[in-house]
């Protein structure tokens, strides 16, 4: 179950996430819980295996969004950096980039479980 104790220890920044969410608890957890579901980590996966950067940064950049509103900052800290090196369309291992926030995705997923 998430919970808030369980987002700090995860290294979210829940003081930030909370605050945008009006101090409403379970409006914010509610909210992380949907962005679990987005599709872009899958959308961003399977860009970058096609080598198709403008998708790419298009499927970081929401993400970047989101995370970054829910102050989710282990997740959001990697997805910042590979798209600002989509946006400049910087040569890099941007398998490397998704291979962590996918890694941090699934931490982030077990906090649910």
């Amino acid at each position: 179950m998430l919970t808030l104790d369980g987002l700090k220890a995860y290294g979210a920044d829940t003081k930030s996430g909370m605050e945008r969410c009006m101090n409403n608890e379970a409006f914010y957890l509610r909210l992380v819980e949907k962005s679990l579901s987005d599709t872009s980590y899958d959308k961003l996966k399977e860009a970058v295996a096609a080598n198709d950067l403008d998708a790419a940064f298009e499927a970081a950049h929401a993400l970047k969004g989101v995370l970054g509103n829910l102050a989710l900052t282990p997740l959001y800290e990697p997805v910042s950096k590979i798209t600002e090196l989509l946006r400049a369309k910087e040569q890099a291992d941007y398998n490397a980039y998704v291979d962590e926030i996918l890694a941090k995705f699934g931490e982030l997923k077990n906090l649910c479980n």
